[in-house]
């Protein structure tokens, strides 16, 4: 679960795949009829394979006045120095960047990616303010920004860009689909079950916000789409012409995983292997303590992570998380008083802890604002039964440790 928990974290990143183009200027690109007006371009990139692929990846481009240039604000290194740590930490740097663009289609047609040009209807006055933008946001004290994958990314930048750009008000159409962040990542991520499992255990309750169209937007495929239907309140669509630049291969995500290979199967084939054992214990009055010591051992490294996310890390949707109650270092208190009849009274009072925390996170889930991922429940319920065992046994004056 701890390596869920940081392939996760480290692994929200919409947007491009890591790239480090040399470094332009707002004039770079190929060169085109010098007088043709300037036309801006959303370009989407449906989603790719690979974890920060999944749902896809917005720039712009920019064709006129001699450039024909792609603005892409998902640059990121993963070889910058501590990058996971300060990823989990909330302390990423993306940086935007200009370049020609015939230096960035070819990637995704390599992957097969679809790729998609919606022509912006603005007016030219729009167009050179855009485009005044776009050079003033990767001057070199500007480029650099600190990432957040659903408030601040490739996507959300250039909807705020268009928005200033804008001499009237673009009117989005508000008919949101997912309705929280938690669901709008689910719907793209449902072949790949085991990394939303670790994202539902990093990240807390402000997820499960509700969230307008516009909110949704965070996810480059839904700009795409909600921008397909905008228009300014003077009454032009906000897209004047689309088009496909790369058909693609279809979707070249992964599938559906087979419900015998998803968290929730594995975390009921476990739950009911522990119950097993644990009916087994209490019917004999002696404790197999290699599998307490094994599964609290399990959730206090789990627990340490989930405290890191709650009280150090600045990422704003890891905190509050219900899960703390759960997931914490207290745990590691369990095995290793456990064994050591001194210090037997404060696993009674772990036990007592886990009987009491487990319980009420499984019986006030329907009420609360985090909404829990559906392996979550077994997996309490292995925790509360190994608890109750253990209080159970533990006041029978036949208790013995084998």
């Amino acid at each position: 679960m701890a390596f869920l928990i940081v392939m996760a974290l480290s692994c929200l990143i919409y947007g491009q795949t890591p790239f480090n183009p040399a470094e332009k200027d707002g004039n770079s690109g190929l060169v085109v009829e010098e007088r043709a007006p300037i036309t801006i371009s959303l370009i989407t990139c449906y989603p790719g394979p690979e974890i920060y692929e999944l749902c896809g990846h917005s720039a712009i481009r920019v064709r006129g006045e001699g450039i024909d240039s792609v603005w892409n604000y998902g640059i990121f290194d993963f070889n910058q120095p501590n990058f996971v740590y300060r990823f989990v930490k909330g302390e990423t740097d993306y940086r935007g960047a200009s370049y020609p663009f015939q230096w960035f289609l070819p990637e995704y047609i390599r992957g097969g990616r679809k790729v998609v040009e919606q022509d912006i209807n603005f007016t030219p006055e729009e167009a050179q303010k855009m485009l005044e933008l776009l050079r003033t946001s990767v001057l070199p004290e500007n480029a650099v920004y600190r990432y957040n994958y659903i408030k601040d990314n490739c996507s959300t930048r250039i909807l705020n860009q268009m928005d200033s750009a804008s001499n009237v008000v673009i009117i989005y159409p508000d008919s949101a689909k997912f309705g929280t962040f938690r669901n709008t990542m689910r719907a793209y991520h449902e072949g790949y079950p085991w990394y939303q499992f670790g994202i539902d255990v990093a990240l807390g309750s402000g997820l499960d916000q509700k969230i307008g169209s516009r909110e949704e937007m965070f996810v480059p495929v839904e700009l795409m789409e909600t921008a397909g239907k905008a228009k300014f309140s003077d009454g032009r669509p906000l897209i004047k012409a689309t088009r496909v630049l790369n058909e693609g291969k279809g979707s070249v995500v992964l599938p559906p995983t087979p419900w015998w290979l998803s968290p929730l199967f594995w975390a009921w084939i476990l739950t009911l292997a522990i119950a097993c054992v644990v009916a087994s214990n209490i019917m004999s009055g002696k404790l197999f303590k290699p599998l307490y010591v094994a599964w609290f051992s399990f959730l206090g490294l789990a627990g340490c992570l989930v405290a890191f996310l709650v009280f150090i890390s600045v990422h704003e949707s890891t905190s509050p998380n219900v899960l703390i109650f759960w997931l914490n270092p207290l745990q590691f208190l369990f095995p290793i008083s456990i064994g050591i009849r001194k210090l037997r009274p404060l696993a009674l009072v772990m036990a007592y802890y886990n009987i009491a925390a487990c319980g009420l996170l499984l019986v006030l889930s329907p009420f609360l604002t985090q909404s829990y991922n559906p392996a979550f429940f077994p997996l309490l319920a292995a925790t509360l039964g190994l608890a109750a065992a253990y209080a159970i046994i533990i006041n029978k004056s036949s208790y013995k440790v084998r």
